[in-house]
């Protein structure tokens, strides 16, 4: 079968969102032009990943090339809307590139679809027919600190972290290792 290759030279939206409650969330980017709409999955870590790693490339780009990168999110980007409905998942994310091109002045991201067989790294950059499906984004530096700031709310809006060891905690508490197993209980 061939390759389908999803390009957003000038997307509409770029967002990362979940479905579900916490604990039980799935996570997707969901890029979207004119009526071209792609949802694509992927675990949580990626999100955070990715976020960080927009952040970085945003500061670089800056100090090496002298890109107007904004600092925070201009507020005309700012979106608190959910996923647009309804969520169809296009493929589940393995591999993802992150690069600036110079010629548009674009942070470029590349979600590359799960695959058994190894990724050749120039597949990642070529439009050849070989190779996983594929999404490609082009956001300006502003877009992709947008994106950069909501994936990370995204991320940290699930459960709260335990205080002890730091893992997620379930509406009932959880056994905490720090606490030799044991849960706290009120004591009368």
């Amino acid at each position: 079968m061939a390759r389908v290759i999803h390009v957003f030279r000038q997307p509409d939206r770029f967002v990362a969102g979940t479905v579900g409650q916490p604990g039980d969330r799935m996570f997707y980017l969901q890029a979207s032009e004119d009526a071209r709409m792609v949802s694509v999955a992927l675990e949580k870590q990626q999100v955070s990943v990715l976020a960080e790693r927009i952040s970085s490339l945003l500061e670089e780009v800056h100090r090496r090339f002298g890109a107007d990168v904004p600092e925070d999110t201009p507020p005309d980007l700012r979106d608190t809307e959910p996923l647009t409905a309804p969520v169809e998942e296009e493929f589940k994310v393995g591999t993802m590139g992150l690069g600036w091109d110079a010629e548009s002045s674009a942070v470029v991201i590349e979600l590359l679809a799960i695959t058994e067989d190894e990724v050749d790294e120039a597949v990642v950059l070529d439009d050849t027919e070989e190779g996983p499906d594929a999404v490609r984004v082009f956001l300006s530096p502003s877009e992709a600190r947008a994106f950069a700031e909501r994936a990370d709310r995204v991320v940290n809006a699930g459960r709260k972290p335990c205080p002890l060891c730091s893992e997620p905690l379930d509406p009932d508490g959880h056994v905490c290792p720090r606490q030799n197993g044991y849960r706290r209980t009120e004591e009368s």
